[in-house]
């Protein structure tokens, strides 16, 4: 259900603006977006489960959040980033 430490420096490697990048825009929406389609399989499965889908809407808020600041910021790394990971925005 989460992101395994594996697939995280797979997505930190191939989102990451310079060697040793792991907090930018790109690396966390990129892990964001790996967690919420994890959890939106599982929510599939379990209907009912009301704290995942709580935490769920809460990562989709703090996307959303970043996307709209990346858009504002750097409108070319916005549109990069949204069309490399298939989200729409």
């Amino acid at each position: 259900m989460s992101v395994t430490q594996e697939e995280k420096n797979k997505l930190v490697a191939e989102f990451a603006q310079s060697e040793g990048d792991t907090g930018s825009v790109e690396v966390q929406v990129a892990i964001l977006t790996t967690r919420i389609s994890n959890l939106t399989t599982h929510l599939k499965k379990h209907r009912k489960d009301a704290a995942t889908t709580r935490g769920l809407l809460g990562m989709v808020s703090k996307r959303r959040k970043l996307l709209n600041y990346l858009k504002r910021k750097d409108t070319e790394r916005y549109q990069a980033i949204v069309t490399k990971l298939g989200i729409r925005h």
